[in-house]
């Protein structure tokens, strides 16, 4: 990765909210990138590596979780107030995550069977992402992220250029690494035709059918999906779920799930 050299450091802030950390663990994998990007950068906040104090302005801001609790929302906007250039990582950041599943359920039922005091429990409604409440300058997606796209969005903002991530699906990638179609071939469920690349489609060279990772690709045909599944045999219980996990609230992702699932009820 080539960074140019700066004679004056740009500010660096990476912010957590509802998330496992593990995009901001894909930061940190970087290593020897890593190097390379903080002799370009200061970081001036990130809580993962350091205790340092939140105060001032950053030039780029790397935020990774969704908006679920009510202390959030000050939070974010408060981040954005401090932000040159605001970027969300990760399917939690981007879609609301795997804990946005609870905006399809009934939440008091949810809060009433995991927490033995429900009432001490103080949550928003749903489980959102960083778009919903301030402007975002740019998503990277993924559950977690790919480093090297990480890598690229840095380098693309210290160079004032805007960032190269594929738009294409998932099935692109089985193309290039030579892995034989599983739906083609055997039949196996699979959203690579409707989720963005990113992870280099491991799922499918191991046999096994894509999960979403990295949410909805550009214009997804998910109806066209969803009928190929329900050649395969699948009903449409299944299929609804098979579009609800890491990006379960990405809009293409919603409303397929919810279009299956209202079949469903009619049938």
């Amino acid at each position: 990765m080539r960074v140019r050299n700066h004679t004056h450091k740009k500010r660096l802030g990476v912010f957590k909210f509802a998330s496992c950390s593990g995009c901001q663990l894909s930061l940190l994998d970087c290593e020897d990138e890593l190097l390379a990007v903080a002799a370009n950068v200061e970081i001036g906040y990130f809580l993962e590596v350091s205790s340092r104090p939140l105060r001032g302005r950053f030039d780029i801001s790397l935020v990774e979780g969704s908006i679920s609790a009510p202390g959030h929302v000050a939070q974010i906007h408060d981040v954005r107030r401090r932000s040159r250039t605001l970027v969300t990582i990760g399917a939690c950041a981007t879609a609301g995550g795997i804990q946005a599943l609870r905006n399809f359920a009934a939440l008091d039922e949810l809060r009433a069977a995991v927490y033995a005091q429900p009432s001490y429990i103080h949550t928003l409604a749903v489980s959102a992402p960083i778009s919903d409440f301030v402007p975002v300058d740019f998503e990277l997606r993924g559950c977690p992220i790919n480093k090297r796209q990480l890598l690229e969005v840095i380098s693309a903002y210290l160079n004032n250029r805007k960032p190269n991530t594929p738009a294409h699906s998932v099935c692109i990638e089985c193309k290039l690494r030579g892995t034989v179609c599983v739906m083609v071939a055997r039949g196996t469920p699979c959203l690579g035709p409707v989720t963005q690349a990113g992870c280099g489609a491991i799922c499918p060279a191991y046999d096994r059918g894509c999960y979403g990772c990295f949410g909805p690709m550009e214009t997804p045909n998910t109806a066209a999906l969803s009928r190929q599944l329900v050649q395969f045999g699948m009903k449409r219980p299944e299929i609804a779920r098979l579009y609800r996990s890491f990006n379960a609230d990405a809009e293409p992702f919603r409303k397929e799930s919810e279009a299956n699932a209202q079949q469903d009820d009619q049938s």
